[in-house]
């Protein structure tokens, strides 16, 4: 079993490449990125930044100056956040600066071993799996979805999107943390599944149907955040669990925006339009019992304080994991399964009944 291993607090490096990307501190961070929504926060940063250098070079104390700027920054972030679309949700997702799977590793993890290969074809980075003791003190296994900082991470692991044999070294990892008594926990962000021919060819549809099959009767608990995005067949390939929780600026839909608008429309400029109809933000889903539970981000997103949202997330997964244990597994893969077989709204029998009425 070839394996990586990592301990929280020190860069680890894997064939070159640095293996957790947590963004660094504001001093040493490249030039931020702003969504075109977050421009008028861009003009006041700005004016902070310039104001925090002519205090340093002319001696001159402005702190009363530099106070109001940071409240009205402050409180400009929050009406921004606070009104947000469902497109601009998507972008808030995507943000390039936005945590990852690495990132969460180092964020809420004290040890991290790595396991790599589906014992059928190859690895799949797209995927990270491993044994991992939370801060918190839980040992799990820990699945998820990771896109990639730059070009060349981003190619390694196919911008998230996974193959087959992504989803079955996920099941192999399942079915050892079953082995183990571990509790499995995964972190969604993904597109969706990879379409290829050679994904199609090596079985993509199989992999993911039975990795629902496997997860709806895994006898350990799972439980599942959305980070940033659930796209399709390829965030429920890993999202069958006890817990389903979603950041609240992540989203999660059966398609992305831009393809149902490609379908439809014939072109991806109905995105926005198509984001809407989707019903694809946190609210939207809490309030339709496809989640459980919401997770908050900092105020302007975890791509603003990714400590803090690591912080969060730790825990939430820590007091899940804790109610669950004190469940037994008969009665949790019961409620799982009536948890996936009671979601969506049939209407036949509202229809039978309206027919025998009139």
């Amino acid at each position: 079993m070839a394996e990586t291993a990592i301990s929280n607090g020190t860069s680890v490096k894997n064939g070159g490449t640095v293996y957790a990307s947590v963004p660094p501190p504001p001093e040493r961070r490249s030039p931020n990125h702003y969504l075109e929504f977050e421009k008028p926060v861009c003009k006041l940063e700005e004016q902070i930044a310039e104001l925090e250098a002519l205090q340093v070079r002319k001696q001159v104390d402005y702190s009363a100056e530099l106070r109001q700027l940071r409240a009205n920054r402050t409180s400009l972030l929050r009406k921004v956040y606070d009104n947000l679309s469902a497109w601009e949700t998507v972008l808030v997702a995507r943000h390039p600066r936005r945590p990852q799977m690495k990132d969460y590793i180092e964020l809420i993890c004290k040890d991290f071993r790595e396991v790599h290969g589906d014992r059928c074809f190859g690895d799949d980075e797209a995927i990270v799996c491993g044994l991992a003791r939370l801060v918190g003190g839980h040992k799990v296994m820990l699945i998820g979805h990771h896109k990639g900082r730059d070009t060349k991470e981003r190619m390694k692991c196919n911008f998230g999107m996974a193959h087959p044999e992504g989803y079955r070294k996920a099941l192999r990892c399942m079915k050892l943390a079953e082995k183990f008594g571990l509790p499995v926990v995964t972190l969604i962000d993904t597109l969706g599944a990879y379409p290829g021919i050679g994904a199609e060819e090596r079985g993509q549809a199989e992999s993911i149907a039975r990795n629902l099959m496997a997860m709806s009767r895994l006898r350990v608990p799972i439980v599942s955040v959305v980070c940033g995005e659930g796209g399709s067949g390829g965030a429920l390939g890993i999202g069958v669990a006890d817990r389903v929780a979603i950041m609240q600026y992540a989203w999660y839909a059966v398609i992305t925006p831009e393809a149902c608008s490609s379908i439809l429309f014939k072109q991806s400029n109905g995105a926005a339009q198509m984001a809407e109809s989707l019903k694809l933000t946190s609210r939207d889903l809490k309030q339709f019992g496809v989640v459980d539970h919401v997770i908050p981000e900092p105020l302007g997103g975890a791509h603003r304080d990714p400590q803090g949202m690591g912080h969060r997330l730790e825990q939430y997964i820590t007091k899940t994991i804790r109610d669950l244990k004190r469940c037994k597994i008969e009665n949790i893969l019961e409620k799982r399964y009536e948890k996936f077989r009671n979601q969506g709204v049939v209407l036949e029998q509202a229809r039978r009944s309206a027919k025998a009425a009139g």
